[in-house]
């Protein structure tokens, strides 16, 4: 498949505590998205972002140099698969800080979740999460990937375990955001969205 028919899916891990089960489900997600012919993968570890903490509340201030660096990536994206493990039934404050730092970046792009945790596989997360991309018009789509009792998942050499379930899943979640990245590539470029209340001004 040539590159302009390729689509490019963003990995973004958004826990960022040291030995996270998080790097090790985001990488096994991108073997599989890898396996497609029509996905160019990229994975982005929001502890090595360095995203600040503080914003600023006057939209006309440059943002800071990180956020500069991180929004190419996120603006080439055409759909987003985000890594997430819930914290008393919450995403990580790692990952609403970077949703809060952008905005265009995110519009009318397709979001999946996949999510670890306990007996709730991160759930409440991704509950928070689809209200907080609807508030930066991504689309979340349906399809998900839970990991239950993540800590019984590692291998004996530190690999990710899976099931056929899970592997069903991915291939689920990937075949949703290829068809949802697909129709709103070609709407954004018969009509550009357009944000009236953009949190920042134009860089």
């Amino acid at each position: 498949m040539d590159g302009e028919n390729r689509l490019r899916l963003v990995i973004l891990v958004g826990a960022a505590r040291e030995s996270r089960f998080g790097l090790a489900a985001a990488e096994w997600l991108a073997v599989r998205a890898r396996l497609r012919k029509d996905i160019e993968v990229d994975v982005i570890d929001l502890a090595t972002a360095w995203l600040p903490d503080l914003m600023t509340a006057d939209p006309a201030v440059p943002r800071p140099s990180a956020v500069r660096d991180l929004s190419p990536w996120l603006v080439a994206a055409d759909a987003f698969a985000v890594v997430t493990q819930d914290y008393r039934l919450g995403c990580p404050a790692s990952l609403r800080n970077a949703i809060d730092w952008y905005d265009r970046e995110w519009h009318a792009k397709p979001v999946g979740f996949v999510s670890y945790g306990e007996a709730s596989g991160g759930l409440g997360a991704i509950a928070q999460l689809r209200q907080a991309f609807a508030e930066v018009h991504a689309m979340t789509v349906t399809e998900t990937i839970s990991f239950h009792h993540y800590e019984k998942r590692w291998g004996p050499e530190g690999q990710l375990l899976d099931s056929a379930a899970c592997r069903a899943q991915a291939a689920a979640m990937l075949d949703r955001l290829d068809w949802w990245a697909r129709a709103l590539r070609r709407a954004r470029a018969l009509e550009p969205y357009e944000d009236p209340t953009p949190m920042y001004a134009e860089e």
